[in-house]
């Protein structure tokens, strides 16, 4: 059965650090990461700390870059993960959409689902 990668992004400056979640969201994540890992599909799934906290690395010309977060010239970034183990994409992306779904209406969250080279 084919896994999927689901990136979680998010407008990182549009929800500072102190951002309490709803309680109603809380509830209805509980909800669903609770049919989803009783249906099998759901492998892992973790949230990231905020980009202040990360670094990238970069490898170019034979040499090594670190740049340390946050990374204010990014607008978006990837702010959690899933990993899905879906019978096809189609059932791997209804779950996705599901988890954005229940997101409160006022905020701006993306997935990328891209599917795990098994090969």
């Amino acid at each position: 059965m084919p896994r999927f990668l689901s990136l979680i992004r998010i407008d990182e400056q549009s929800l500072p650090a102190d951002t309490e979640f709803p309680p109603e969201f809380g509830q209805r994540m509980g909800a669903l990461m609770e049919e989803i890992t009783k249906a099998g599909v759901m492998l892992d799934t973790a949230g990231l700390l905020p980009t202040a906290q990360g670094t990238r690395v970069t490898w170019s010309a034979g040499k090594l870059s670190y740049t340390d977060g946050p990374f204010t010239e990014t607008k978006e970034v990837v702010g959690g993960y899933a990993i899905l183990q879906a019978k096809d994409k189609a059932e791997a992306l209804e779950w996705t959409k599901r988890f954005l779904e229940i997101h409160p209406v006022e905020w701006t969250v993306g997935a990328e689902l891209r599917q795990i080279d098994e090969g």
